[in-house]
This record gives structure tokens, sequence and C-alpha cells, in this order.
């Protein structure tokens, strides 16, 4: 899946907030309910609109992202 089609950002929407492609729903909502320990099929339950194969695909990115070996650059970018 590409990343547009999970993330959009768009200033006309939530102020620019990264949400779901198609939705309404923050990314960091995904994050902050698997943080407070509910599951992936909670979280859908509670943003229908989100696909299954989106919320898998942000968590496949996320991973990738981090796990990378430039992971250091991005360490950089964020100090």
């Amino acid at each position: 899946m590409l990343i547009n089609q999970i993330i959009t950002i768009d200033q006309e929407i939530l102020n620019g907030q990264p949400v779901f492609s198609g939705t309404r729903v923050p990314i960091e909502s995904l994050f902050d309910h698997l943080e407070a320990g509910v599951s992936i099929d909670e979280f859908l339950d509670d943003f229908p609109t989100v696909s299954k194969e989106q919320a898998i695909a942000l968590l496949e990115a996320a991973s990738k992202l981090l796990s990378s070996k430039n992971i250091k650059q991005l360490y950089e970018a964020f100090a």
C-alpha cells in the first residue's frame, strides 16, 4: 500500500494533522489506542472509516522507518 493510501495531510482536514486517507481520523489515534492497551480490532470498531489494511500498513511503515539502518539520521533530525 502506498503511503498516500494510508496518510493524508491537508490543511483543510484537522488543520493539516496527519489522518488516515479518506477519513478525518488522526494517525495519532491509533498509537494512542495501542499505548492504552486497546487492540487493533477495538480501534477499528471505534473508527469504522479506517480499514484494517490501512492500520496494518501504517504499523508496517512505522516499523520499517524506525528499524531502518538510517535511523540515526531520523534521530538527528528530531534532536
